[in-house]
């Protein structure tokens, strides 16, 4: 089911600083990859300890992220989290849990890994960002 067009899904990943160094062209391809969801308040999408695969972009409502049962931030329209889990395989650092009806999009590890196949040249540009976020969480 598609909620969003590819043009909002770009602009959307274009304002995450790891995918900024895309071009336009970029951006859509990445976009197409996307699964767009809906789901109501209270709907936990990253449990904090398990293993991700997924990368998130709020397009509509808010959430609600804790750390140890105590909430750390709250994250709304535009933002995203999960990016970690596109490149490495490890533990959750936060609990991600709806706090109104949400919908956003999803971007896969598996569907990020084949676009990157497809088309090595944007590897370099992703993965130095990514590499970037992995460490400025690390030291948080």
């Amino acid at each position: 089911m598609q909620l969003f067009s590819h043009d909002t899904k770009a602009d959307a990943l274009g304002l995450c600083p790891f995918f900024a160094g895309l071009s336009r062209g970029e951006l859509h391809e990445l976009a197409k990859r996307t699964e767009d969801l809906e789901v109501e308040a209270g709907k936990v999408l990253a449990r904090e300890g398990a293993t991700g695969s997924e990368f998130f972009v709020i397009v509509e409502g808010d959430v609600s992220v804790t750390k140890d049962g105590q909430e750390i931030r709250s994250l709304g329209p535009g933002d995203f989290f999960g990016e970690i889990a596109l490149i490495e395989d490890r533990p959750r650092t936060a609990t991600v849990t709806a706090k109104t009806p949400l919908r956003f999009f999803v971007l896969t590890r598996q569907n990020f890994r084949t676009l990157l196949q497809q088309q090595p040249e944007l590897e370099e540009k992703v993965m130095h960002a990514l590499e970037e976020r992995v460490r400025g969480t690390e030291q948080v």
